[in-house]
């Protein structure tokens, strides 16, 4: 996976807003995991962090802030 992304973008703090909406809306991390493949992106946990990818092919876009982890 290729760690080319800037969390100081503003695709990035819309996928932030993304993640933390869709967060408030599920019931568990499992429906998350689904309401966000529904728009096309994924999570996947790192040593680093969360990070949000696309997908199908699970390109790294950004890392969401420890404040807005999923869990």
């Amino acid at each position: 996976m290729s760690m080319f992304f800037k969390n100081d973008s503003l695709e990035a703090t819309k996928l932030i807003s993304l993640v933390t909406r869709e967060h408030t809306k599920a019931l568990s991390p499992r429906e998350l995991r689904h309401r966000l493949a529904g728009y096309g992106y994924g999570l996947e946990d790192t040593s680093e962090g969360v990070i949000v990818t696309k997908l199908p092919f699970g390109n790294a876009l950004c890392m969401i802030p420890n404040a807005a982890t999923p869990a």
